[in-house]
């Protein structure tokens, strides 16, 4: 490909670039200009008065449709609709489709399908960005593939390597992944590649997320280890502009479904705001949370910016002898999941967590959601307030806002094109406890310092560093001249044979 290539201009993401095509797919005789948002709508699928409303009619043998009715999906919503007769075709798929509308199960049934008609195991392998997200893949997948006996493995970071590749070696039916795990994996084991030698389906889940150029390198060792022959599908809420590239590659190869219409979020879901001095956030956040119980509020998730203020907010709440459990990413895994477990189940109404919990979590009960920290962008705001009304449902989100988070919160109105609305609270009763919210401030403060929490931070920062400069330097050394790259086995290419077209 020439250095002078115009299509260049529109590959943001580096696997589409010389240095990992050798050569431009056939079927792209002239490049294509980057979609724009106006335009967007024009290429959505359209939708029919006869759309296909019940799972028989999508395709779906007996015994799917009857884990669907178990499992209270009693229609199948438009993403499913149009997706799963396409993969149950053999087509490669891009769906984009809001926060809560079903994503999963338009790809996991008609996966499930095909194994039920030739069983074997790696049969399908789903990346997603976030443990917290591949454990509720993984769930999903065994309830939906409950009659099947399914045998299905998480393997993510945090757990023991030695076990997970021993589960690789046995050949489950399902494989979900984080990135960066399954790339160790694969490299550390010789012998486990050939596991993937038949896989017949490659998921791409949250695809705005593991397309990002941080998982090119753990990309790179994934798709070298996936035969060519084999379907491809990318699911998203969020457009990128990698995802965009794909769809213009891939021309009419792969089948597009687009319900996506910008960075909106559902009109079931009530979203206000507190604007408050820095210095009382905790006491506002104490007090709403006082009345959740008075309000009907079930469970709620407050979202912070950081691991440091995760955990010192949990300490605080601690101390005032509310339940709550905290997720971020220096828990160890199993404290995570724990952590999942406990609110989950309703034994602790109330989750702290960072962004690691913003993607796909589907938690029914979740009526309620908080920004303790308003989110730096404004998609980060709209899967956050994601987390709750959900599948029709009705939901809250209420951000504590600042002085300083004014712009971010008008950014945020722009984008998701409507106003936050006043929440109402008497100033007097909120500031009622405001000593006794000072003090167990300062002794949780105290506890963090006594168990060394900040100490752990440096350690772990300093370990994040070493590890991103000796990944920087992998990089440099792949994109040598002499080194070939990813070359047509490696990369994430598109298929022209005919009957297996588009994403490869």
């Amino acid at each position: 490909m020439d250095a002078t290539d115009p299509l260049e201009e529109t590959r943001p993401f580096s696997l589409f670039s010389s240095k990992y095509l050798k050569k431009r797919p056939a079927f792209i005789s002239s490049p294509t200009k980057t979609l724009i948002p106006e335009e967007e709508g024009k290429n959505r699928k359209p939708f029919s008065s006869n759309d296909l409303e019940t799972f028989e009619e999508l395709g779906l043998s007996e015994w799917a449709t009857q884990t669907c009715k178990e499992l209270g999906m009693k229609k199948a919503t438009p993403v499913q609709q149009h997706c799963v007769p396409q993969i149950l075709k053999g087509k490669d798929v891009l769906g984009l489709a809001e926060t809560g509308s079903g994503k999963t199960a338009a790809f996991a049934l008609p996966i499930l399908q095909k194994l039920s008609e030739n069983p074997y195991g790696v049969f399908s392998l789903v990346i997603t960005p976030t443990r917290e997200l591949a454990y509720q893949l993984a769930e999903q997948f065994r309830a939906l593939g409950s009659s099947l006996h399914l045998r299905c493995t998480v393997v993510v970071g945090g757990m023991d390597m030695i076990t997970q590749a021993k589960a690789l070696m046995q050949r489950p039916h399902v494989v979900v992944a984080t990135p960066g795990r399954i790339k160790v994996l694969l490299t550390a084991n010789p012998e486990l590649p050939a596991v993937f030698s038949k896989t017949r389906f490659l998921v791409l889940d949250e695809a705005d997320r593991v397309l990002d150029v941080g998982f090119e390198e753990e990309l790179k060792v994934i798709f070298q280890s996936l035969p060519k022959e084999r379907q491809t599908l990318l699911f998203s809420a969020t457009m990128t502009n990698e995802l965009r590239v794909l769809h213009e590659l891939s021309a009419d190869r792969a089948y597009f479904y687009q319900a996506y219409e910008g960075l909106k979020t559902v009109e079931s879901l009530k979203q206000q705001y507190v604007f408050i001095p820095v210095n009382v956030k905790d006491v506002y956040l104490t007090h709403i949370l006082s009345t959740m119980e008075d309000n009907g509020i079930r469970s709620a998730i407050i979202f912070v910016s950081s691991c440091r203020t995760c955990h010192l907010v949990s300490l605080l709440l601690e101390e005032l002898e509310m339940t709550a459990v905290a997720l971020h990413s220096y828990k160890s895994q199993s404290l995570r999941l724990a952590a999942l477990n406990r609110f989950k189940s309703g034994q602790a109404p109330i989750l702290l967590a960072t962004d690691v919990a913003g993607r796909g979590l589907d938690i029914p009960t979740v009526d309620l959601v908080i920004n303790y920290d308003i989110p730096r962008y404004p998609r980060d705001y709209v899967h956050r307030v994601g987390r709750t009304a959900r599948a029709g449902r009705g939901g809250q989100a209420v951000s504590l806002v600042t002085q300083n988070d004014v712009c971010l919160v008008h950014e945020i109105e722009a984008v998701v094109g409507r106003q936050l609305e006043e929440f109402a609270c008497k100033e007097k009763e909120v500031l009622a406890d405001i000593t006794k919210v000072y003090k167990a401030k300062r002794v949780a403060m105290m506890r963090m310092v006594d168990d060394g929490f900040d100490e752990k931070m440096k350690q772990r920062k300093a370990q994040t560093l070493r590890t991103l400069a000796e990944k920087e330097q992998l990089i440099v050394l792949a994109h040598e001249p002499d080194c070939t790259g990813l070359g047509e086995a490696g990369s994430l290419q598109f298929n022209h044979k005919p009957g297996n077209e588009g994403l490869a």
